[in-house]
């Protein structure tokens, strides 16, 4: 965003702030206090009585990370926040973030999805818009909208992301490279001092790091007790992206669309699993630890020495920190394979996707438009940063600094998930500025500041800017991948059972049992019609 423009919303933001404590005395926040007392004072921007707001209603992830002392993703200081200065009343529907897709296409067969759909994945917003059930919305934002409709002809790198079948079926805002840079690799600085090695550089370097880690005793407590890789749910992408692949994208090869699932790449990434699996390398029992509670543990306990993860972990950075008070950790660059070195799994331009219910009527379809206007032109920054002033300052006029990291992770970390349009973006050297300037928040803020950069180093490989949105392709693909998941995993679990060249032969010949030579004939003719659409890149 221009400075201009950034100043602009911030000087909007501190006179907002700067009413509240006029006209309400607004009070000071307290965590130990009910979510009903600590909501943020009412502001003057919306005008409308509650009585006369329309409802609508928006999906939100359930990450589970809203303190139990703030509320719940329902209800909690900023919803009502939201609704207190929103020109809508706003009703957040969660859904829970590893079963979101599931969980919204139930909503949606039971009639009772929420107004506004979002997700990352623009496959399902399509196979949503082939089904009917959300509707196009070009129209609406014309008739209805303004800071929303010049906003998305500023960026027009924006547009493919929100067309589907000719149609803009979805709105969207332009990531920060923050969220671009998506995943990220940490190793334990201090295990690798101790054990006097360096920073693995290649799969092979990788294990045997991994192999010392299991062995040597790097925490030094006399016992064999040590994890060396943990992960999160980023793992998978991160190991597939060692051998140039990926379980969800298309791929050119020799110019022929193929998918990254049936691939020998593939196999080479499956047998690495595998290896990490069999050698005791990764926790053997990721398989039950659906929401990585216990990869966590194992990190923040001072039981494991990588963890396969976000490039920004402040909180596992941080009760590391309180557990071990003497770790030190480190950014990981990718590591190369035989195909050399991918970066790191990158996000596309395009944040996430705002797609409308097909049931919607003309009333809170406007309302819903409305609504996104304000969330791109005022309502984000709250979200992102709080309340100024009691959750951070301006440095430079421009640059939020976190007052207290504590005060922030209990009462607005969580807010974030309701910020679904912003205009927001960063710098890696802004890190240390917006952090608490307190030394363990200077430590971590370094940390992530580099490994920002780490994460961005490499060029991830993606041949075509999405995948193909033919519905053909989204119904094999839903049915296929639940069959060559549990496949895989019998791969990497099974033991002698069944080989990874074994395993890749299965998937295959589910692959064309369930038409993957037609969807693969489907996919090369989109593909060819919509090539400059796609901007491929190589």
């Amino acid at each position: 965003m221009s400075k201009h423009v950034w100043k602009s919303v911030l000087a909007t933001s501190l006179c907002v702030m700067m009413l509240v404590a006029c006209s309400n005395n607004a009070t000071s926040v307290n965590p130990a206090e009910s979510p009903e007392k600590t909501t943020p004072a009412a502001t003057t921007v919306d005008t409308k009585s509650a009585e006369t707001k329309k409802e609508i209603s928006i999906s939100a992830f359930d990450r589970g990370s809203v303190p139990t002392e703030e509320g719940s993703y329902e209800s909690n200081r900023w919803t009502k926040w939201i609704n207190e200065n929103s020109p809508a009343t706003v009703k957040w529907i969660p859904v829970d973030r590893g079963q979101a897709q599931q969980k919204i296409s139930t909503l949606i067969a039971s009639g009772s999805a929420p107004d506004l759909i979002w997700e990352y994945d623009r496959n399902y917003i399509a196979q949503l818009a082939n089904q009917g059930a959300i509707q196009p919305i070009d129209s609406y934002i014309e008739q209805y909208s303004t800071t929303l409709k010049k906003y998305l002809q500023e960026h027009p790198q924006l547009k493919s992301a929100m067309t589907i079948n000719g149609k803009m079926y979805a709105v969207t805002s332009e990531r920060s490279i923050e969220s671009i840079a998506n995943n990220g690799m940490w190793i334990r600085q201090d295990w690798l001092d101790k054990l006097q090695l360096k920073a693995p550089t290649t799969v092979e370097e990788l294990i045997e790091v991994a192999k010392k880690f299991k062995d040597e005793d790097p925490d030094g407590n006399g016992q064999k007790d040590t994890v060396p890789i943990v992960f999160n749910g980023n793992a998978v992408q991160i190991m597939r992206a060692f051998f140039f692949t990926n379980e969800n994208q298309w791929y050119l090869e020799d110019g022929q669309m193929k998918y990254g699932r049936t691939l020998d790449r593939f196999t080479d990434s499956l047998a690495f699993q595998k290896s990490l699996f069999d050698q005791g390398l990764i926790d053997k029992e990721y398989i039950t630890d659906s929401n990585f509670q216990r990869a966590r543990q194992l990190w923040t306990t001072g039981k494991a020495g990588i963890y396969f993860g976000n490039w920004s972990m402040d909180n596992e950075m941080r009760d590391l920190k309180a557990n071990v008070p003497d770790a030190k950790v480190a950014p990981l660059e990718s590591v190369a394979s035989k195909y050399g070195k991918n970066g790191l799994y990158q996000e596309l331009p395009s944040n996430v996707l705002v797609a409308f219910n097909s049931n919607m009527d003309k009333d809170r379809i406007e309302t819903a438009v409305k609504f996104l206007d304000w969330m791109l032109e005022k309502g984000w920054m709250p979200m992102k940063f709080g309340e100024e002033n009691v959750h951070y300052k301006l440095v430079n006029g421009e640059i939020p600094q976190r007052l207290d990291s504590d005060k922030y992770r209990q009462e607005v970390a969580y807010a974030n998930e309701y910020a679904i349009l912003s205009q927001w973006n960063t710098k890696p050297e802004w890190i240390p500025i917006m952090a608490a300037q307190d030394a363990l928040s200077q430590e971590i803020a370094l940390a992530k500041s580099e490994a920002l950069k780490v994460a961005l180093k490499n060029e991830y490989r993606r041949d075509i800017a999405f995948s193909p949105d033919l519905p053909e392709v989204s119904q094999l693909i839903a049915t296929f991948a639940p069959i060559a998941t549990q496949i895989e995993v019998k791969v990497v679990t099974g033991g002698k059972a069944l080989s990874p060249e074994e395993g890749m032969a299965q998937v295959r010949k589910e692959w064309k049992r369930l038409g993957g030579e037609n969807v693969e004939k489907l996919a090369q003719e989109w593909y060819e019609k919509n090539k400059e659409f796609l901007n491929v890149k190589k």
